[in-house]
């Protein structure tokens, strides 16, 4: 168990928060999504209500070592002063830390609130150098890790700072991790992975480990057609992951060796082109026409994978059936979405497009935990050490 900002006493310490603010702008600067601000906030509010002096701090976008304005943290200080009901003190520098900085920091009075500047406005965020950790370290008397989305990165103010301060979780940290550990480590069975998007390359480590996991793996998006290849399928112009035809072979056997059901679509919805209005027909899975990709699962497909689901004691969920951003292609991904709203499992999405897939169809209500962090849960899943979660202390 990790500590968590329920274990100090706030009242009077300054709390080095790392928030993932990374939302998107339009043109104008204006926040389109404010999902992951939202998410910060009750342990934003927990640390202001118990006392704390609140410093703020994430990256947003990659300005690239340099001090870009439409990368400013300007914006969201803005929306999080209306959010919270109080002012937040935009401590603006290209330098993320200076005098300036301190002097407004040191200003705060208990359960008053602060936001740095871009901390990749500085080129040595990235590169986790120890004398940015410090100058970050230096403004606070505690390390509150509260953005998964950046946890399987070790930068300056994700895991160096640690190195300076006593590090303890957010409400958000802690939950990702309770869900994601529980789901992979002790799921209630059947534990059923759903595996979507396009390449193959990109999940293998954790198809490996989910592979020794769970009892049932289903897979759709672009990654099947490689699948099919391996089983010496046509997949017409369907994307091809080439370089990993071998490795889904390999996949394949590996889940008969393990006693694992790998399920792949039974069939395809197939279009003469990469466009929404393209002409399309659903086929058999093994009978691809030539000249057509493969663009979504079929109602065949949904049928069975909302069976598997429906039965589940977990399913985790990462990567989309088809190309739900096209209308005409989205049947696939909202019918497994739609699945997971209606079974009574444990569901936990991970991240990334299967999170704005859910978004996108008003079922993210229905969902267990969907996670804020789509590279940072494929790691999780992988099995691998998280650095930004490894440096939280130990309760």
């Amino acid at each position: 168990m990790k500590k968590t900002v329920r274990d100090l006493d706030w009242q009077g310490k300054r709390a080095l928060v790392r928030c993932d603010f990374n939302v998107p702008l339009d043109k104008e600067g204006k926040i389109t999504d404010d999902t992951r601000i939202r998410a910060a906030l009750p342990t934003i509010r927990y640390l202001a209500e118990n006392g704390a002096k609140v410093v703020l701090m994430s990256h947003l976008g990659r300005p690239k070592g340099e001090a870009k304005p439409e990368f400013s943290l300007l914006p969201v200080a803005g929306r999080l002063a209306e959010l919270l009901g109080k002012e937040v003190v935009f401590a603006a520098s290209d330098r993320v830390v200076d005098e300036e900085v301190r002097a407004k920091v040191a200003a705060l009075a208990d359960g008053e609130i602060a936001l740095l500047e871009n901390v990749r406005y500085r080129k040595e965020e990235e590169k986790n150098d120890p004398a940015f950790s410090q100058d970050l370290a230096s403004l606070g008397d505690v390390f509150v890790q509260e953005a998964f989305g950046t946890a399987h990165r070790a930068h300056a103010s994700t895991a160096g700072v640690a190195s300076y301060l006593p590090a303890v979780s957010g409400f958000l940290i802690e939950k990702e991790v309770k869900f994601l550990d529980a789901a992979v480590n002790d799921p209630k069975r059947p534990f059923v992975a759903i595996m979507g998007g396009a390449k193959v390359g990109d999940k293998i480590k954790v198809i490996e480990n989910l592979l020794n996991k769970v009892d049932t793996l289903l897979i759709g998006g672009g990654m099947a057609y490689t699948f099919y290849k391996a089983q010496g399928l046509e997949i017409g112009k369907s994307i091809l992951d080439a370089d990993n035809v071998g490795l889904a072979a390999g996949l394949l056997d590996l889940a008969k060796e393990k006693g694992v059901e790998l399920l792949l679509p039974v069939d395809t919805v197939c279009a003469a082109e990469f466009a929404n209005e393209a002409a399309k027909c659903t086929v058999s899975s093994q009978a691809i026409p030539q000249d057509m990709m493969g663009m979504d699962i079929g109602p065949e497909t949904v049928a069975l994978y909302r069976e598997k689901i429906m039965a589940a004691g977990t399913v985790v969920w990462n990567g989309p059936m088809g190309v739900f951003e096209m209308p005409n292609f989205a049947a696939g991904t909202k019918g497994v979405a739609e699945a997971l709203a209606d079974s009574e499992a444990v569901t936990v999405i991970g991240g990334g497009d299967s999170a704005a897939a859910v978004e996108q169809f008003g079922l993210a209500e229905k969902m267990s935990h969907i996670s804020t962090g789509g590279g940072a849960s494929l790691e999780f899943l992988e099995g691998r050490v998280l650095p930004g979660i490894a440096v939280i202390q130990d309760k």
